[in-house]
């Protein structure tokens, strides 16, 4: 996306944000040598008036991964005492564990920072049909602070042909698509940047750049240096062990833009083989279970090993807690982070 840099106010902004009671960043301590998940299966019991939505962006989880971990419900309407597996649990990325690793399939960002034994870890927005991301590596050139966006004449022609014509140009503030901070990266035009359209976070909505909630955009913006790394990568079939004695498999939709030779199967078994190789371990390995995954994405951790539980034997054992946070509601629709003012624009 094209832009013009604009320097605003915007420190006391940040500064108030951070103390704000809204979802923050999923930051976990970096597992034992050996091991490669983080974080946990969580089951909140809704209310009437909360959606699948409010449940995901509370806890940093997007759009796919709400709806994958609770099949049938309806993401609007759950329903007053409906059970919503809340799933913070992940594999990481496979190494290096260096800057920023995204794993577009599973529609997530990894942030590992310089000399911390920490991982954050958010949902993005990733590319519609026929805009694919770059996979491979860069750096963060620039941070921009109030963007504005010039929009390129193939996207006007894009949303015009649609019925959704857009302006060809949007000034900073709240409406801008490319949120009120982004971060650069040194693929032409690539950003990584907030929203005026949250909701759709773990969607495929963008033509190019990584979308990610505007309270979490602040995040990484205050964290990220230019100069950081960032690597894309191709990975829909993730595979891990957390210290339990278990083997899992976290399966994705793959990406059809990337137009990978092998069988969505046969990436499977070969990620499974290469983690089992890396780590000289020899799980006896469930394929019926692999076949499953590879045939329905879930993109929960799920055991593939012999005589391991099944997922949902293990929700089934998890304490179920009420959900005690308000709605975001209609206003949080917008670049603006939840209960924050829009930073200030200098002439």
């Amino acid at each position: 996306m094209k832009h013009h840099m604009r320097w605003g106010s915007v420190l006391a902004w940040l500064s108030f944000f951070c103390l704000l009671g809204v979802a923050r960043a999923a930051e976990f301590p970096l597992p034992p040598a050996g091991q490669n998940m983080v974080g946990g299966l969580k089951v909140v019991i809704a209310r009437h008036q909360d959606t699948l939505l409010d449940i995901a962006r509370h806890y940093d989880v997007g759009y796919n991964e709400i709806r994958a971990a609770n099949p049938g419900v309806d993401p609007w309407l759950p329903g007053a005492g409906t059970h919503v597996v809340v799933p913070t649990w992940y594999i990481l990325p496979p190494k290096p564990w260096v800057g920023i690793v995204i794993d577009i399939p599973a529609r997530r960002l990894f942030y590992f920072p310089a000399g911390q034994k920490v991982v954050y870890t958010y949902p993005i927005g990733i590319f519609r049909p026929n805009w694919p991301d770059p996979l491979g590596t860069t750096r963060i050139i620039a941070k921009v602070k109030n963007p504005s966006w010039t929009v390129p004449k193939n996207i006007q022609e894009e949303h015009a042909k649609a019925g959704e014509p857009i302006p060809a140009y949007f000034p900073p503030g709240p409406d801008n698509p490319m949120g009120e901070l982004a971060l650069e990266t040194g693929w032409s035009q690539i950003f990584i940047h907030g929203t005026n359209k949250p909701w759709g976070v773990g969607m495929r909505v963008s033509h190019g750049c990584f979308h990610v909630y505007p309270e979490n955009e602040v995040q990484l913006f205050k964290m990220v240096k230019v100069g950081t790394p960032v690597r894309s990568i191709d990975e829909p079939y993730l595979v891990g062990t957390d210290g339990n004695g278990h083997f899992y498999l976290q399966s994705f939709a793959p990406i059809e833009a990337y137009k990978n030779p092998l069988s969505p199967q046969q990436r499977a078994v070969n990620a499974i083989s290469a983690y089992q190789s890396a780590q000289h371990t020899q799980f006896v390995v469930d394929w019926q279970r692999v076949i499953d995954l590879v045939q329905k994405p879930n993109t929960i951790p799920t055991p593939i090993d012999v005589n391991s539980p099944s997922l949902r034997e293990i929700v089934d054992q998890l304490p179920a807690e009420p959900y005690r946070f308000a709605p975001y509601g209609a206003d949080a629709n917008q670049a603006t982070p939840p209960g924050a003012k829009a930073p200030t624009v200098e002439p």
